[in-house]
């Protein structure tokens, strides 16, 4: 990797004034505590949750998206991260092979990507004509009012890296491990086309930034940063409130005495 677009973006993430680790770890555990209640409101009232990530490759979605669901039920926050469409969807109404994902009562669905890939990666790589693409960008609007009427809190983030900082991103992804999987032949053929991108994200921006489904941009080069706003700002958009409980304790229990593994069992071993 090179050693000095490394350092440089070692230093974005870790040299943020009055933003260091541990200050971002507290404030993140407040954060935590915060969706727990959300999720404990949501689940006894039955309500419903759409939370959409939308942003270039690199943005930081995923990051967000871990921090938002590392300590609540993945039965009450479900992640939808879609592959491409297979045939017998591509034959389908365009937004029909989303709608089953839509949250049910009790529910907070996180699209990774969602029904906007029409307005951006399908459009700027030619996966559609610009003809589907308009037609899109007029009908949604319309679909996710319908969304929002059925009862369905609707919360919209894109992403904001700027090219500098996607740069550094993507160049770690090429000599690191455990990041090759999030670096696709698609991903480099995007990487060239930064202001077709541009483009895109502005006319959707223009025919879908509604009164009922705004888009909320967040500045996404300090990634941590980034989560903690964005996490704030969703708890700050859901009116939920603290269901009450009694005290917890573990009731008492009688263990007559522990019976040793057979030695027949398939142990894992010990690792070094």
């Amino acid at each position: 990797m090179n050693q000095v677009a490394n350092k440089n973006r070692k230093s974005k993430e870790t040299n943020v004034p009055g933003l260091k680790r541990k200050e971002y770890e507290q404030k993140l555990r407040k954060l935590h505590v915060e969706l727990v209640k959300l999720q404990e409101w949501v689940k006894r009232e039955g309500k419903k949750v759409c939370v959409v990530f939308e942003g270039r490759d690199g943005a930081g979605k995923g990051g967000v998206i871990k921090a938002m669901t590392e300590r609540v039920s993945p039965r009450v926050f479900r992640v939808v991260a879609m592959a491409a469409p297979t045939e017998r969807e591509k034959s389908q109404m365009y937004l029909q092979r989303y709608l089953p994902h839509l949250p049910s009562g009790g529910e907070i669905v996180i699209f990774d990507r969602s029904w906007y890939n029409r307005a951006g990666v399908e459009r700027v790589m030619g996966f559609c004509t610009e003809d589907h693409a308009k037609q899109f960008l007029s009908v949604v609007p319309n679909v996710e009012k319908a969304i929002v009427e059925s009862g369905i809190v609707l919360l919209k983030y894109w992403l904001e890296v700027s090219p500098e900082e996607q740069t550094n991103r993507l160049t770690t992804r090429i000599d690191d491990k455990r990041k090759i999987w999030k670096l696709s032949q698609m991903d480099l053929d995007s990487y060239t086309r930064w202001d077709d991108y541009t483009r895109a994200r502005d006319d959707m921006f223009q025919a879908t930034d509604t009164a009922w489904a705004p888009w909320f941009i967040a500045r996404s080069d300090n990634k941590r940063q980034a989560r903690l706003n964005i996490i704030a700002h969703l708890l700050s958009s859901v009116p939920y409130k603290k269901v009450p409980r009694g005290n917890v304790k573990l009731p008492k229990r009688n263990v007559a005495r522990t019976k040793p593994l057979s030695a027949s069992l398939r142990i894992v071993p010990e690792a070094d």
